[in-house]
């Protein structure tokens, strides 16, 4: 018999890998990770949410390229917590690094799907990908900033990324790769910081 929904859930894997293939720091990684499952995450919320950012910032005059969607991935122990965090939406307050922005006033977010967390992946290890979708809008290369004082949103931009160093070499360390290549992002409206910022949506977890 024909069963649409195991069909429509491994044409689903086969999008979620294809995404995460093409979004690979390391080439090596291509046959480096297995991945058994994707599970769809339809939230109209933040999916109208999504909309209505990219919307707001098509009438304030953002390019095309501003508001392309991207994505970005987020790496969780255990498939609670991956759910958790696609029915509450990536907020404020929830990461340990710091140094592109206040993780008080933003939210951190991989660019790399083989590079999410500050250690190796080491082999045997499983987890939870969630894969997001990502309106990066204006984007503002920041130093890094070790400090305690840290960096506070740039207002007119939505975005911080560190600044590049061209092709990152491979002989940097793995948390300092993944240090780099982290989205930083944030939305503030008058004044105020959004506890979840509408540019990031939950896609499919992996």
């Amino acid at each position: 018999g024909f069963h649409p929904e195991a069909e429509e859930s491994s044409s689903l894997l086969e999008t979620a890998v294809s995404v995460l293939q093409s979004s690979y720091l390391d080439s090596t990684s291509q046959d480096g990770f297995q991945y058994s499952q994707a599970i769809l995450v339809e939230n109209d919320v933040f999916l109208s949410e999504l909309k209505a950012f990219a919307q707001a910032k098509e009438a304030a005059g953002y390019s095309q390229e501003e508001l392309e969607e991207t994505f970005a991935f987020l790496l969780f122990d255990n498939e609670e917590e991956a759910r958790e965090v696609c029915q509450t939406g990536l907020r404020v307050n929830s990461s340990s690094i710091s140094m592109l922005g206040d993780p008080a006033k933003g939210v951190y977010i991989s660019k790399y799907a083989d590079c999410l967390h500050p250690r190796p992946w080491y082999h045997g290890k499983s987890g939870y990908i969630v894969i997001c979708k990502l309106i990066k809008g204006k984007v503002k290369v920041v130093s890094e900033n070790y400090t305690t004082s840290y960096t506070c949103p740039s207002p007119g931009y939505d975005c911080h990324v560190a600044v590049s160093r061209n092709n990152i070499p491979s002989k940097t360390s793995h948390c300092q790769a993944f240090e780099q290549s982290q989205y930083y992002v944030y939305e503030v409206s008058n004044g105020s910081t959004a506890e979840r910022p509408r540019q990031i949506c939950p896609y499919i977890i992996i």
